[in-house]
């Protein structure tokens, strides 16, 4: 069996792996690290949770031992996809040079500007930005990247794939046309790949099981739910994580559910709690210094359930995570290996629950081709979801007019979880208003009548009332022509046909 001290890296470097309490390489660190030491272009594929961090930053600071960095000319350069990932890599970098002078800086989102200043004026043998902070810097003058002599691109299918190309291309350029170029990444798709061809010069390809696959140690369910009505599809799947959090019992010792949307990652979040859910909610909307301190608090056991979008199923060192349930099916196939590559790490049993709706399960059948194999299908654990007056076996066809009555909507709270009153109640409701208003009617038209009769035509208590109405500042009511016909009125009109 490989050993560490069989790759070459330097004498300090080893001493602090052996501390960090690592004593064999995985496949893609023994793969990597070899060609890395050697100053060659390095394309390393491999599931996530299998090191890929350590296959280059181990390489990376045995090469950066000897020399020294200059003001504002970093000697290297780490490309991350998110904040998170590059806080870590940082973390990795912190572990193993220890025993080195070796001085770093981190470039991301959330991060004083000036703070971040000072530390490349002193200069930085090692920068790990996120490509839209680093060209901040760059276009602010404080930064030159022509000093560069390794540079890694970390999640380089998720860098390629977001939309950072043309920052990539950019990044690149500003760079020595001879540095060195490590790729690393868990899917590499022949697109990508053609892409990467344009970075890298002859690099030695390392490949770690078959690309876009599983892990073995994983349970893969899916459950096919059909809402009652479209309009309570949120809540309703909402009420089905939380039966399939309940039915995994103690087997559940701490889950990420993952989300598409940001705005259900919230919602999702704030109805766990409203439940009794430990849960607190991650993504890219939220401060810096937040979403630290919510991965702080899941990683230290002290949140139970994280919910998140897609920028934390990428890179993040989150160990012993039991549960990954996908609440929506991912968009991208790849996403779906990322996500539940969360759970099942390091040899541990994981599990991963999808729940798919009839407008997914073509995004469900590309992940199974991706995968090339069918995830089988877990029984819904609710047992009474039913449609508004339907049966559980058959739909009962009703009249026109008692659909009228019962599909009127009630509304729905901010979670979107419990309705606060029936469509019947609002009907019954209407009814009586519209009963209450015509007994009014009558009872004004026999009040106008009563009074007229009574008081004559030259004292209409209507009239008269306005009249006071008028003086003080009221409104007088329009009863009609004929006998409340105003004398001045008709007094110009006899003028008229005088003249």
């Amino acid at each position: 069996m490989t050993k560490f001290s069989d790759l070459k890296l330097a004498p300090k470097v080893l001493k602090a792996v052996e501390e960090a309490g690592y004593e064999s390489p995985t496949p893609i660190q023994a793969g990597a690290i070899p060609p890395a030491l050697e100053g060659r272009d390095v394309l390393g594929i491999a599931q996530t949770g299998t090191g890929k961090t350590a296959s280059f930053t181990l390489p990376m600071i045995s090469l950066l031992a000897r020399g020294r960095a200059r003001a504002r000319m970093p000697r290297s350069l780490v490309l991350c996809p998110t904040r998170e990932l590059a806080a870590q890599v940082a973390e990795n970098f912190d572990t193993y040079t220890k025993h080195l002078k070796l001085t770093k800086a981190l470039l991301i989102g959330g991060v004083s500007f000036k703070e971040q200043e000072a530390l490349i004026d002193r200069g930085v043998d090692v920068l790990i930005a996120t490509p839209g902070r680093l060209l901040d810097h760059f276009e602010r003058g404080k930064l030159l990247l022509t000093g560069v002599q390794i540079m890694v691109v970390d999640e380089a299918d998720r860098m390629l794939d977001m939309g950072f190309i043309p920052d990539i291309e950019r990044i690149f350029s500003l760079t020595p046309f001879t540095r060195q170029t490590l790729f690393f990444s868990a899917t590499m798709a022949p697109e990508i790949e053609r892409i990467t061809n344009t970075f890298l010069s002859a690099p030695e390809r390392i490949e770690i099981a078959r690309q876009a696959t599983t892990s073995e140690t994983i349970t893969q369910n899916v459950v096919m739910f059909k809402a009652s009505r479209k309009d309570r599809e949120g809540s309703e799947k909402r009420r089905l994580l939380r039966a399939l959090i309940d039915a995994e019992g103690e087997k559940l010792t701490n889950a990420i559910i993952f989300c598409n949307r940001k705005t259900d990652v919230d919602i999702t979040a704030k109805s766990m709690r409203k439940y009794g859910l430990d849960a607190a909610a991650i993504h890219g909307d939220l401060d810096q210094s937040q979403r630290m301190k919510t991965l702080e608090s899941y990683r230290d056991g002290k949140l139970k359930f994280l919910v998140a979008s897609d920028v934390a199923a990428r890179g993040l060192d989150i160990p012993s995570v039991s549960h990954v349930f996908n609440f929506d099916v991912p968009g991208h196939a790849e996403d779906y290996v990322h996500r539940i590559g969360r759970t099942g790490r390091a040899g541990r049993e994981g599990t991963a629950i999808t729940l798919c709706v009839p407008r997914d399960e073509k995004n469900l059948a590309d992940v199974e081709a991706l995968v090339k194999q069918e995830i089988p299908r877990l029984d819904n654990p609710i047992k009474d979801v039913k449609p508004t007056r339907r049966r559980k076996d058959k739909v009962e066809e009703s009249a026109p007019e008692a659909q009228t009555e019962t599909t009127v909507d009630a509304p729905v709270d901010a979670a979107g979880d419990k309705p606060k009153g029936r469509g019947r109640r609002r009907n019954e409701d209407r009814r009586d208003d519209k009963r209450r208003e015509e007994r009014s009617e009558v009872r004004t038209e026999n009040r106008h009548e009563n009074r007229n009769e009574g008081r004559g035509e030259g004292r209409n208590d209507r009239g008269s009332r306005g009249g006071k109405q008028h003086h003080k500042g009221g409104r007088n009511t329009v009863v009609g022509m004929g006998d409340h016909l105003p004398s001045f009125i008709a007094l110009s009109f006899d003028e008229r046909r005088a003249g």
